[in-house]
This record gives C-alpha cells, sequence and structure tokens, in this order.
C-alpha cells in the first residue's frame, strides 16, 4: 500500500476536520473525529485508484518539514 500525506484543518465553524491529499484531484474529505476523517480518506483514494493512477502531470509531493508562518495585515 502506497502512503499519502494529507493536509489537514479543524474548521472552528462546523467544528469538523477536513482534510485533502496534495496534487492528488479529487482526494479531499471531512469527519467529525480525525480517526473518521482517516478512514473517509482513505475510502475516498481507494475509490479514485479504481480508476487508475492520478492523471499524468500531477505530481505528488513528498511530505516536507512544515514551520508555522505568522503574518501581519494592516
Amino acid at each position: 500500500m502506497k502512503p499519502y500525506t494529507a493536509v489537514i484543518e479543524h474548521c472552528a465553524g462546523t467544528g469538523l476536520y477536513v482534510g485533502h491529499i496534495p496534487g492528488f484531484l479529487g482526494a479531499h474529505s471531512q469527519g467529525e473525529t480525525l480517526d473518521e476523517l482517516r478512514r473517509n480518506l482513505e475510502e475516498v483514494i481507494k475509490m479514485l485508484l479504481e480508476e487508475g493512477e492520478p492523471p499524468h502531470g500531477t505530481h505528488i509531493l513528498p511530505m516536507l518539514p512544515i514551520s508555522p508562518m505568522h503574518f501581519l495585515v494592516g
């Protein structure tokens, strides 16, 4: 099984966790818990892979360390 890396955010407005796989068109989902989100993303990936690998030219980047960014606006 090939590993995929998801970008996950918690939406304060809905209370849901939302996630997507960068560079993998259509690979996004949501869940009330991180476990539910993981299961949902795995299901989406399996469904998308039934149609074949991501389209030619889609580049799925390896996981890179992410540092917090702070912005002052105004």
